[in-house]
Formats: C-alpha cells, structure tokens, sequence
C-alpha cells in the first residue's frame, strides 16, 4: 500500500517522467554555450531569450515547449560550467566538422544579436572555436556571415 501511494505521488510530481535532455546531450551543449556568448556583458534579456529560441528550434528542429525547456536546461548547466571544456568535447563527439562549424555561426549570430562584438565575446568565440577544431580562417568567415546577416532573421 505504501509503495502505491509513493507512486501516486510520483506520478503527480513527474518524477517518473524522463528529462527530455540529458546533461550529456549534445543540444544542451550547444545552447549552453549560446546562453553564455548571450549573458558575457548582462543577464539573459527577453529579445535575447527570443532570439535564442528562434535559433534553437531552427536547428534542431523542436517545437515551443521543448525549445523552452532545451534552454532552461541550457541555463542550468552554463551556470554550473567552469569552463567550456564539457560542452565542446561533448560537440566534439556528436558533431562533424560542419556541425560544430554551424554551432560557431549560431554563437556569432547571438554575439550580434546587439549589433556590436566586445573584446571579451571576441575571446570567447576564438578560445570555442578553436576548443571546436574550427580554424581561425573559418571562424572568422563564420563571424563575417553572422554580422551579415539580418538580426531579425
């Protein structure tokens, strides 16, 4: 009886529910490292949050609920990061080279989000990209794309 009443409670709490992304997986990585380029001069701003979602549910194609929860989860384990060692190896072993160079792109899209690259967010997209195996040739050409781009896009 106790173990149905423990699993009545369960149910109603989810805790039986899985996490639709698990620390390890590549995504949170991903998003993790955008929430970060995103929050290097101030907190996470709802244009910025919009424009992250947009960027996330485009790539790896999700739908508005699990968007919110991929960056929540991203949110989480960027402020539990000590460094980006653990979201690059985790995209160095998910992702080709295309797919780590178009998580670069992404990272300068929401560098340019404000229209302008601190010193500071410059260093932080070479130390990734480099961390990613993207050579300063096509990081800069990533760059080069990302402020080219519409903002709005």
């Amino acid at each position: 009886m106790l173990r149905e009443i423990a699993a009545f409670f369960s149910d109603l709490a989810g805790a039986d529910q899985p996490k639709p992304f698990d620390d390890d997986d590549y995504r949170v990585a991903a998003a993790a490292l955008l929430v970060h380029v995103a929050t290097l001069d101030h907190e996470l701003r709802p244009e910025d949050r919009e424009r992250l979602h947009d960027l996330l549910k485009s790539r790896f194609d999700l739908d508005d609920a699990a968007t919110e929860e991929l960056i929540d989860a991203a949110i989480a384990a960027d402020h539990e990061a000590v460094d980006f060692y653990r979201f690059t190896h985790a995209l160095m072993r998910a992702l080709d080279e295309d797919g780590r160079k178009r998580i670069v792109e992404m990272m300068w899209r929401m560098v340019y989000a404000d229209h302008r690259v601190t010193e500071f967010e410059d260093n932080v997209m070479w130390r990734v990209a480099d961390l990613l195996g993207v050579s300063g040739r096509e990081r800069i050409a990533l760059r080069q794309r990302a402020a080219a781009a519409d903002p709005e896009e």
